[in-house]
Parts: C-alpha cells; sequence; structure tokens
C-alpha cells in the first residue's frame, strides 16, 4: 500500500517537474516530422500511463483495515419530541385606562412608573356639579323618611288612612333611589386602579378636559400573570392536553422559560387549518414584556425508556436499508464494526429515536463512521 502511494507521488512530482520540458520534446519532435523518434515517444508515454492505471487499480484491492474511530454506549434515556413554533407574550392584565365621567380632571395622583394596588384612586375628574345635587337629595330623602315613620306610627294606632302610608313610603323610597343614583353618579368621577400593576404610561395632565378616547387616561401592566398566545396545527388536536410541559425560549432575551398549556382552543381556523393555545410562563424577574417574540418547543410525544442515538451516525445503505455501525469483541480500546439495520422513530434536539435493532448497552461508532465498513478492525 505504501509503495503505491510512493509510487503515485513520485510520478505526480516527475510529472508536474517535467510537464514542461516534454511538451517542448514533443512539438520538436512532431515539427521535426520523424515518424520512428515520434513513436518511441509515443511508447514511452502510454507505458507511463499504463504503470499509473496499474497503480490505481491496485488501491480498489488494497483497502484499509484498520480505522480511529469514536463510540459511545447506549444506555435507556427519557425522549421527548417536540413541535416548535413561534408565538408572542401577552398578559391579560395591560388595559388602557379610560374616565367613566368626562369633565375637567381635578386630581391626578400617580406618575409612570408607578406601582399601584388594586382600588388605588389613580385621578379624580370634576363631578359638574352633582355633590350640590346630592346635598338637596339627602336633604328630601331625610323629610321624606321623617315623614313616613310618623305616618307608619299613626297608621300602628288605627290613626290615618292606609293611602296616606302607603305614599309617605313610596316618596321615601323615591328619595332614596334618588340619592344612591347620584351617590353612583360621583362614583364614576373617581378612577381607580383595576388591578394591581405598574403605571406604564400617563397620556394626560391635571386640569385637562378629559372623555373617554382611544388614547385613555393612562396604561397599566400587570407583568405577574403572562402567557404566550399562537396556533397550532389542527393534526396536533389529541396530542396536547392542559398542563403539558413548554419550553418558552426569548430570543430577545437569550432565556428559556419553562411553561405550561393553560388554554386550548374549541376552534379551528378554516384559513390555516390551526387551533390557538395558551402557555402560561413565569415572570420572576420581570423581564418578559407584552408583544415579545417567544419561540416554543411543545412535547408532543414522550418514550420514558428510549433508546436514542445521534442523528448523523443514522446511515442509509444502497438497498434503503437504514443502519448505524455498532462496536462488536470491544475491549476498551479495540473492536469490531458490524452495520446493524435499524428502525427509526422521530427525531427531535439532534438525537433520533431507534425503535429496533439497538438495544441499550450496545456501542455505536459515532465519529468516523463514514470511513469504516462492517468487519473492519476499530481503534478507539
Amino acid at each position: 500500500m505504501k509503495k503505491i502511494i510512493i509510487l503515485i507521488t513520485l510520478s505526480i512530482v516527475l510529472f508536474a517537474c517535467n510537464s514542461s520540458e516534454k511538451n517542448q520534446s514533443v512539438e520538436k519532435l512532431i515539427a521535426s516530422k520523424d515518424l520512428k523518434a515520434i513513436t518511441a515517444k509515443k511508447n514511452e508515454l502510454q507505458l507511463q500511463i499504463t504503470q499509473l492505471e496499474e497503480a490505481i487499480a491496485t488501491l480498489d484491492t488494497n483497502k484499509v483495515t484498520e480505522a480511529l474511530v469514536t463510540a459511545i454506549q447506549l444506555k435507556d434515556t427519557v425522549f421527548n419530541h417536540y413541535l416548535e413554533v413561534q408565538g408572542s407574550i401577552n398578559t391579560n392584565e395591560n388595559v388602557l385606562i379610560q374616565p367613566e365621567f368626562p369633565g375637567n380632571l381635578v386630581e391626578l395622583n400617580v406618575k409612570a412608573g408607578q406601582r399601584v394596588s388594586k382600588g388605588q384612586v389613580l385621578a379624580r375628574t370634576d363631578d359638574g356639579g352633582m355633590s350640590q345635587q346630592l346635598a338637596s337629595a339627602e336633604n328630601q330623602y331625610a323629610l321624606a323618611k321623617t315623614t313616613f315613620e310618623r305616618q307608619k306610627n299613626l297608621w300602628s294606632q288605627k290613626i290615618g288612612s292606609e293611602i296616606q302610608f302607603l305614599q309617605a313610603q313610596t316618596q321615601m323610597i323615591s328619595a332614596q333611589k334618588g340619592v344612591a343614583q347620584i351617590k353612583a353618579q360621583i362614583a364614576k368621577t373617581v378612577i381607580r386602579a383595576p388591578f394591581s400593576g405598574t403605571i406604564d404610561e400617563v397620556f394626560v395632565e391635571k386640569g385637562e378636559v378629559v372623555a373617554a378616547s382611544a388614547q385613555g387616561l393612562m396604561r397599566i401592566v400587570n407583568l405577574g400573570n403572562m402567557y404566550v398566545s399562537t396556533s397550532i396545527p389542527e393534526t396536533y388536536i389529541g396530542k396536547l392536553k392542559i398542563g403539558t410541559e413548554v419550553d418558552v425560549f426569548l430570543t430577545s432575551l437569550g432565556k428559556t422559560y419553562k411553561g405550561k398549556v393553560r388554554q386550548i382552543g374549541n376552534f379551528i381556523n378554516p384559513n390555516n387549518r390551526s387551533f390557538g393555545i395558551e402557555v402560561s410562563v413565569p415572570n420572576p424577574e420581570n423581564l418578559l414584556r407584552p408583544n415579545q417574540v417567544a419561540k416554543l418547543k411543545v412535547i408532543d410525544y414522550v418514550n420514558k425508556n428510549a433508546v436514542v442515538v445521534p442523528t448523523n451516525v443514522v446511515q442509509q445503505d444502497g438497498q434503503k436499508n437504514t443502519f448505524v455501525y455498532t462496536v462488536i469483541n470491544s475491549n476498551g480500546k479495540t473492536g469490531i464494526a458490524k452495520k446493524a439495520i435499524v428502525k427509526t422513530g422521530q427525531s427531535s434536539d439532534n438525537v433520533t429515536e431507534i425503535l429496533s435493532g439497538l438495544d441499550a448497552n450496545t456501542i455505536i461508532v459515532t465519529e468516523g463512521m463514514n470511513t469504516i465498513s462492517d468487519g473492519m478492525k476499530l481503534n478507539f
């Protein structure tokens, strides 16, 4: 084998060194029109070509019988297959605060970045004179109540008529409802936090005349209840359930969070044949923000006792048999290559599930498998 390589190498070197001289000598012979000399040169070149062809042909009969490879021993492991989709971070607690009662903004108690609690007074609008109306209504109610109580006492003593008693009762109830109605209207001038969170932006100033608008008064956000929304192909309907674990990777943060499916849609979108899901995501560091892009790895298949191999070691022969190279008669440093026909399952994270053909504790070749053949001696 070494002699053949040396022979070919020397031939190439000599050919490269003398190519220009040979070209010149051949040109001179042709120019001389000496038929005998030209024939002799042709035979000389033909002999060199034949020798090189014979040397190359011997390469097929002098195959390498040993190879240096890397091998690992297989073992049972948990295999998870993932469906990878893209989604968007959302929160249900991200709202624009609107005034229920239009008017002059007489109080503004918060600023951007401030933490607030549920029910806290954020702002207040002018009530437009309803406080005076309330005072008048309360006086009317007090009078109606007094009249009713006196009429009730008289009626209990069988003094007066029943109709007088009922009229007094009706007037009192009507006055009471009037007071409650005005109080409800005045309560709408007070703008309170609908939930605990952070004031993200404030769009108005104290003293402005405000009303419900597309912009609103301010935005309040709570980052403690975040989730990812996305769409899943309808073929996965039977593979997902509430509580399924999901890896959520945030490209903007370079971090992966562990989430769980919290909601599965009941409607198939006819345009793309998919259904929506929501995945709850913890946010302990408050780094998640609404509308961030997330990459989801949804577990849709689990084999708790699987035999897996690196995907790159799986090969296919001319008969379209899927195989890997295993190692037999191994002493830890050497072994013999054996071609093992296998049946593969699903692939995920650069590993492939082996359904048949390999068992746990089998040693397989992981590097150098493209340079070996069945029966070859292997060195580790």
